[in-house]
């Protein structure tokens, strides 16, 4: 009687993780959604791809100010 541990196979794809990522600055995610994601999704992607959609945005709104106060 062995209790062999299998390692957690991680097999998700960038297209979930950006999808994950947008509902999450939203905030709006069902928790079944949610817990399927936490299993499938490695934290590094989900750090990176946070990372540039913040990146994304703050650039997207320095533009729209320019455009907005441009004379």
């Amino acid at each position: 009687m062995s209790t062999a541990v299998e390692p957690v196979v991680r097999k998700g794809s960038l297209l979930r993780t950006v999808k994950a990522v947008a509902w999450g600055f939203f905030g709006v995610r069902k928790n079944s959604a949610y817990q399927e994601d936490i299993a499938r999704l490695t934290p590094l992607h989900i750090i990176a791809v946070g990372l540039v959609a913040v990146a994304m945005f703050v650039i997207g709104l320095i533009v729209l100010v320019k455009f907005v106060v441009a004379p």
